[in-house]
């Protein structure tokens, strides 16, 4: 799995399999009481899932050229600014399920195999997801509750919170009845955030 920049070649029809690579989904089951007290999904939005969101996008609502240009280009831009995961889940309890709640029952952190762990820089609260979000995302539902969680590309010390080093990130999920990670594997040659300019093109 790729982090890499640059112009992908992708159709409307390719979305749902790259939106399979970016999305892992976990359980967290009890032992004793075999509860699953939290089940997971999330779906990072890199550069490479936002090109083919983009283009599906552009295809279902018939966006002109220079619309999808410039949808294309301020998605893109965004990767650079932070890492974004659309993440939906279900807890045993359905207060659980708040992770905006002033005591959550759940920590979520960005991490890596450095070491690097990391705060959310926002969590948005997806009350009533729409067509977009169910279509889309399509492991949404009424019985999960969806958010967007936000962390920056750089702690406040200067290092990423991704390392350049990393062969892989994740989120972890932790709370008193356990925790859980999702763990996005990257490839070797892939390590780098570049800063350089690309110019998005749509075929």
């Amino acid at each position: 799995m790729g982090l890499d920049e640059g112009p992908r070649e992708y159709v409307a029809s390719d979305y749902e399999s790259v939106l399979k690579t970016w999305t892992r989904s976990e359980q967290l089951t009890t032992v004793n009481a075999m509860d699953n007290v939290l089940t997971v999904t999330a779906t990072y939005e890199s550069w490479d899932f936002r090109w083919a969101y983009t283009v599906r996008y552009a295809e279902d609502y018939r966006l002109t050229v220079d619309q999808r240009h410039s949808l294309l280009e301020r998605s893109l831009a965004e990767t650079r600014e932070a890492h974004e995961f659309y993440v939906s889940l279900y807890a045993e309890k359905h207060k659980w399920n708040d992770l905006t709640a002033t005591e959550p029952a759940w920590i979520v952190r960005l991490i890596d195999d450095e070491g690097t762990e990391t705060a959310p820089s926002d969590i948005h609260t997806i009350k009533k997801p729409n067509a977009i979000e169910l279509t889309y995302f399509p492991y949404t539902s009424p019985w999960r509750s969806s958010f967007r969680i936000t962390f920056p590309k750089v702690r406040a010390d200067g290092r990423p919170t991704i390392s350049a080093a990393a062969r892989w990130f994740g989120l972890r999920f932790a709370g008193a009845q356990g925790n859980e990670e999702l763990i996005w594997e990257v490839a070797p040659t892939a390590h780098e955030f570049s800063d350089r300019a690309v110019t998005p093109r749509l075929n």
